[in-house]
């Protein structure tokens, strides 16, 4: 009886076990967040759908180190506040071993220290402020978990400016940037970048997000005789200022960050989006991968129409980089993650590019400069590259 009864308490605990979940050790468990609604949520849901497409191909060819990827999802809705909280769940409830997704500056900025804190890697697709990455420097830290593969707005400010300044010759431009950490850092990178060429815009104007009427802002730009407006926001609040030109009768070209790219700003502008010009990472019939990319992500969304690209694409790219970083390590250890990522030895053929050796102790930014970059611009409604626009 005695045995009996010990038996039937281990087949109790087993089944006890198996019923909470505690055998989730099984599982390596990765945080994946983002603005899933709201105004940013047109960046954020391609990015969740590709990471998930990545994880789904991962799994199905075996997992890493012998075990499946569990992703564990939470909407931050573009708040800063949420992020914070969202990253502490993360860490001390979900037992999570890296954190993939982020889309906006002023969430990872506000969360990223629970992350660094823990020693647990975050590889970013989405936040471009160029503070970002530069969070955790000497002589204060040591060591840096932040990774990132968007570009940085430094570089994206600097291919605004040449874009505006060198190419098409413009003295008189205007920034519009939203109150947000994202287009303030932002407008700061820009006015640099246009103070490098000998150039001061004729007007810096801010606004918030939601507004929905831009007039003062663009008639300041208007009567202070800007040839262009330069921008920092994102895709709703880009609309309006857009359509804003429109009802005034103002015509002058739109040059910004990748937001642009946003199709809440394509879809509410519509032709009023017509040759907005911005940087972009990846567009469609750039390389074969990426068309192969293409077709699955059709495939595996049923959508006739893609759009958010521009976080799509490496966001799947972030998922085969931290698997590469954990088979490398042959562990789930963060330490051994980040190291392992500061020195990658397995090369991968990704969506973006291919990558070989994309981070260093020092640099953990996937793009040094613009070189692997390209300005694109509105056709038809579609992101395409400039010199395929003409």
């Amino acid at each position: 009886m005695k045995l009996r009864t010990i038996l039937e308490k281990g087949v109790f605990a087993l089944a006890l076990t198996l019923a909470t979940g505690a055998g989730a050790a099984d599982t390596i468990k990765v945080g994946l967040s983002g603005p899933f609604t709201g105004g940013s949520a047109a960046m954020g849901v391609p990015m969740r759908d590709s990471i998930r497409m990545a994880v789904d191909e991962i799994n199905r060819s075996g997992g890493v180190l012998g075990r499946q990827i569990e992703l564990v999802e939470r909407d931050d809705e573009a708040k800063n506040e949420r992020g914070v909280q969202i990253a502490q769940e993360m860490i001390h409830r979900e037992g999570v071993v890296a954190g993939l997704g982020i889309i906006n500056t002023g969430v990872i900025l506000a969360s990223a220290r629970f992350y660094q804190e823990a020693k647990i890697p975050v590889i970013t697709p989405g936040p471009t402020g160029t503070l970002v990455t530069r969070l955790f420097q000497p002589p204060e830290y040591q060591e840096n978990y932040v990774f990132r593969v968007s570009l940085q707005d430094s570089i994206q400010a600097d291919m605004i400016a040449a874009e505006a300044i060198d190419r098409r010759k413009y003295t008189k431009v205007a920034i519009l940037a939203d109150s947000t950490n994202y287009g303030q850092l932002g407008r700061e990178d820009m006015t640099a970048a246009l103070a490098k060429r000998g150039v001061t815009p004729v007007v810096v104007e801010k606004f918030n997000v939601k507004d929905v009427d831009m007039t003062p802002q663009l008639l300041r730009a208007k009567n202070a005789g800007a040839e262009a407006i330069l921008t920092y926001a994102v895709g709703p609040e880009l609309a309006q200022i857009a359509n804003g030109m429109a009802k005034l009768g103002w015509k002058v070209p739109m040059i910004g960050s990748h937001t642009l790219s946003m199709p809440n700003f394509i879809e509410t502008a519509g032709p009023n989006a017509e040759g907005a010009v911005f940087p972009q990472t990846f567009v469609p019939g750039a390389t074969a991968k990426g068309d192969a990319f293409l077709a699955n992500y059709r495939k595996t969304t049923k959508l006739d129409r893609i759009t958010g690209l521009g976080w799509a694409a490496p966001g799947y790219d972030t998922v085969y980089l931290l698997a590469a970083a954990i088979r490398q390590a042959g562990s789930t250890d963060g330490v051994k993650i980040r190291e392992a990522l500061e020195n990658l030895k397995e090369s991968y053929d990704g969506v973006l590019m291919k990558y070989s050796k994309p981070f260093t102790k020092d640099r953990h930014d996937l793009f040094a400069d613009s070189s692997k970059a390209m300005m694109a611009t509105i056709r038809n409604g579609e992101v395409v590259r400039v010199s395929d626009a003409k």
